[in-house]
């Protein structure tokens, strides 16, 4: 168990250090991000701890980057204007994330809401996660091996969801997890994707499309 982590590790140097965050941040100002909350966070999370030592020089890059089984580190942009997206609809306290990867987007998200229950289906990344989490003393994620597209029905409803990984369509297991009012910030495609907003209203689903991403397929089954 990791109980704690040094402040070169958190800060970084050179490629990693604060300067390099903040060219980070001004990119994603250009780009239309403006939730003040939301950069400060991504400002202040240590990017370059959710990948491996050799890809850690690039981590404040605005790209995806591999973390290992087909799966990756989401750009920060998509990562900002996902969350910019969810918060939109008022802080949720309880928010369900569709696959932790890295950890990185769970790590953003306990920063600003109550609650984050994440679901991942590949082991390793997960177990990896949870050291993340530890190290940066996130306290409030809570973390289930297990089918992402169906969910985690017995934590819910949840006021907000969130997935990283894109269905050809959107799981109605995952529409009714969502709580009155709640938002459901998901990629949608295949070959072509796109970014869909789904608010739960009195009167059923109101869906937004945002604009075009590209993401790892959502999955089913696991992986030990």
């Amino acid at each position: 168990m990791v109980t704690g982590v040094s402040r070169v590790d958190l800060n970084g140097i050179g490629m990693t250090s604060q300067r390099t965050r903040e060219r980070l941040i001004q990119r994603l100002l250009d780009r239309g991000i403006d939730n003040q909350e939301v950069l400060d966070v991504i400002r202040m999370t240590p990017r370059h701890l959710f990948l491996d030592e050799a890809m850690a020089h690039r981590a404040y890059e605005d790209v995806a980057l591999p973390i290992g089984f087909q799966q990756t580190l989401s750009q920060p942009y998509i990562v900002a204007r996902m969350t910019e997206l969810l918060l939109a609809g008022g802080t949720p306290e309880r928010v369900l994330e569709i696959g932790t990867g890295s950890g990185y987007q769970t790590a953003i998200l306990a920063q600003l809401v109550g609650e984050v229950y994440s679901v991942e289906r590949i082991k390793p990344l997960q177990q990896k996660a949870r050291q993340r989490m530890r190290q940066l003393k996130l306290r409030n994620v809570h973390m289930n091996h297990a089918d992402g597209g169906m969910g985690w029905v017995e934590r819910g409803p949840f006021d907000g969801i969130l997935a990283a990984a894109a269905p050809e369509r959107i799981p109605q297991g995952l529409l009714e997890q969502l709580a009155p009012g709640g938002r459901l910030v998901i990629p949608v495609g295949g070959d072509t994707q796109h970014l869909h907003v789904v608010d739960r209203t009195h009167e059923g689903f109101e869906t937004t499309v945002v604009e075009a991403v590209h993401f790892v397929p959502l999955r089913p089954g696991t992986v030990r």
